[in-house]
């Protein structure tokens, strides 16, 4: 076992480096490892902020931030507040779009150094986590109700000023086993022949609620909305799971079903097919997920579009 390196009592109450406040300022003392490190931030902070939806409509989302940037070996680390500090200062002045993401992760990178003649840091990084809810119709009463989006936005942003964009979309649906459905339908004909006698003569497949994680890479979040990508993946899979249901909508959401029945094997390379289709996607990646009704385990399935170095 190598040497464990520890702040002795005497740096920590004998720290010579003070705030303005004439504090001890530790985390300014130099660094004991020398070692840079990836990532250096803080996550879960909850803020409100404002999204625009493509009806025009700019509403208020619960949010969580996470905020980091790289830390180059030196000192013994960050002033965390500041990053706080930075991202509710560019929440007051505009909603979540691409000059808000590019304005904080600037400012990541060059105010939180501790003096502006140091280096600017060579990496930061910006994820939102929120739920984006959307009117969604009801299949075929004159019905709808509100469905949420578990959603996800990532900036970041190196040196050369370069940054990426990602935005991560939970989609919920149902998926009903191609091979259950298959047999039960092959029950109830026997039995309808007299084939066999067991049963009552209906034969239920199985189905369950299922997920599909699919992350883009955009250009410009500016030039694309979240209900474009939400859009894209009912195309590709149109069971998803209703918010507002009568029993006309019941009885269509089952013929629907059994109009789509699907592996996951099916469900990505479905999705697949529609992605691709979009040139706005510089690169994307999907986890499919179905929480089987049948087992007592899940079966999942990923895919990506497969380009060098990209989403994995």
């Amino acid at each position: 076992m190598g040497p464990v390196f520890t702040p002795s009592e005497d740096r920590i109450l004998s720290c010579h480096e003070k705030d303005e406040t004439g504090l001890n300022d530790f985390h300014k003392l130099p660094d004991l490892f020398g070692l840079d490190i990836d990532k250096v931030g803080i996550n879960r902070f909850r803020i409100p902020l404002n999204y625009r939806h493509k009806d025009g409509t700019l509403m208020n989302h619960d949010t969580v931030a996470s905020m980091y940037i790289h830390f180059p070996k030196g000192k013994s680390g960050i002033n965390m507040s500041r990053l706080y500090e930075i991202l509710q200062d560019e929440a007051g002045k505009d909603e979540v779009c691409d000059a808000f993401l590019k304005n904080t992760l600037n400012r990541f990178r060059s105010q939180m150094r501790d003096n502006p003649q140091e280096p600017e840091y060579k990496e930061s990084y910006l994820k939102l986590r929120f739920q984006y809810p959307l009117k969604q119709a009801a299949l075929k009463s004159d019905n709808w109700g509100w469905q949420y989006y578990d959603c996800v936005l990532e900036g970041h942003q190196e040196k050369n000023n370069k940054g990426r964009v990602f935005l991560t979309v939970h989609y919920e649906y149902s998926s009903t086993c191609p091979c259950s459905l298959s047999m039960s339908k092959q029950y109830e004909d026997e039995h309808a022949n007299n084939i066999t006698r067991e049963g009552n003569g209906i034969a239920v497949p199985h189905s369950q609620r299922s997920q599909a994680r699919v992350t883009v890479e955009l250009a410009k979040f500016d030039e694309f909305f979240i209900e474009d990508l939400i859009e894209i993946l009912r195309g590709a899979i149109p069971t998803e799971t209703q918010s507002f249901v009568k029993r006309v909508d019941e009885q269509a959401f089952a013929l629907l079903n059994a109009q789509n029945p699907m592996f996951v094997e099916h469900a990505v390379r479905r999705l697949s097919k529609v992605l691709n289709a979009y040139d706005q996607f510089i690169d994307w990646v999907v986890s499919v997920e179905h929480w089987e009704s049948l087992h007592s385990h899940n079966a999942v399935a990923v895919i990506r579009k497969g380009r060098p170095g990209g989403l994995k």
